[in-house]
């Protein structure tokens, strides 16, 4: 069973960095429609933490969905996350540069294929620095290791389940897209789909859940924005990206068993027929 803090301090990653079992993920990724300032793997190559190999969440994917990185299939994540030299028996501190928005959704890909020990980096690559941490700028040696998948399929949601499940009296549906899109009152960044939220959701971007220097807030100070944390919960946002950083900050509060909507906000607008609320 899951407990403790789901985060380490950048202190944490130096004190342990040397040991046998710790490995580190870079899951640097952007989101800009228009003009992104460069990709993860970019960014990545640039400057990391030594010895992090890059996990792109646009790699480790579905490739046959129409929905953008969506979860893959055991097989497929266990090839993947195999060549990045993580397996059975690691240690895996994730972290991104661009505060929590990816870390979050590698943590729950982790757990989602049963790896349980496995932690976001406080603060991203800038808590590291910050704490004297050195970066390296040349790809790590990577051996490879063997990797157990033991699906949890109850931390993911599926449209299916979630039509299914909206009304229900004590399920918690929480949006983490910014409040205008949420309302309707500002358009969807992808093309096509239509703003405002699921039936019965309720909207916490993720934004109010991170401090200015891109630390998780601490736990007193996230229990004071959820009504009911330890209820049952399903997480959304725009693509499944930033849901997971809600589902992090569950964790937090000791709620392990959010389930996050894969598809989320782009999979649900997608379909004309299914009910779209912009009231508050």
């Amino acid at each position: 069973m899951e407990s403790g803090d789901p985060l380490v301090s950048a202190e944490w990653l130096i004190k342990n960095f040397d040991a046998p079992d710790v490995r580190v993920l870079d899951a640097t990724y952007f989101a800009d429609f228009t003009n992104p300032p460069e990709t993860g793997r970019q960014a990545w190559a640039r400057g990391h933490i030594p010895g992090a190999t890059h996990f792109d969440i646009d790699h480790v994917a579905d490739d046959s969905s129409p929905y953008p990185h969506m979860l893959p299939d055991a097989v497929k994540f266990s090839s993947r996350i195999r060549k990045l030299g993580v397996g059975d028996g690691n240690r895996i501190v994730v972290y991104d540069q661009n505060r929590f928005f990816a870390s979050a959704r590698v943590w729950w890909m982790l757990r989602v294929m049963g790896h349980t020990d496995v932690h976001v980096l406080d603060g991203g690559l800038a808590a590291w620095v910050a704490a004297g941490g050195g970066l390296e700028d040349m790809p790590p040696i990577v051996s490879e290791r063997h990797f157990t998948p033991r699906v949890r399929s109850d931390l993911v949601m599926d449209t299916a389940g979630l039509e299914k499940s909206v009304g229900k009296a004590r399920l918690s549906i929480i949006d983490a897209r910014p409040d205008g899109r949420f309302f309707g009152r500002v358009r969807e960044p992808r093309e096509g789909l239509k703003s405002g939220h699921i039936p019965g959701s309720v909207n916490l971007p993720g934004s109010a859940l991170t401090t200015e220097d891109g630390h998780m807030k601490p736990a007193s100070k996230l229990a004071e924005l959820f009504k009911d944390p330890m209820g049952p919960t399903v997480t959304t946002c725009g693509s499944g990206v930033t849901a997971a950083i809600t589902a992090l900050a569950l964790a937090r509060l000791g709620n392990w068993d959010v389930a996050v909507y894969d598809g989320s906000w782009t999979e649900w607008a997608s379909d004309s027929s299914r009910p779209i609320a912009t009231e508050a």
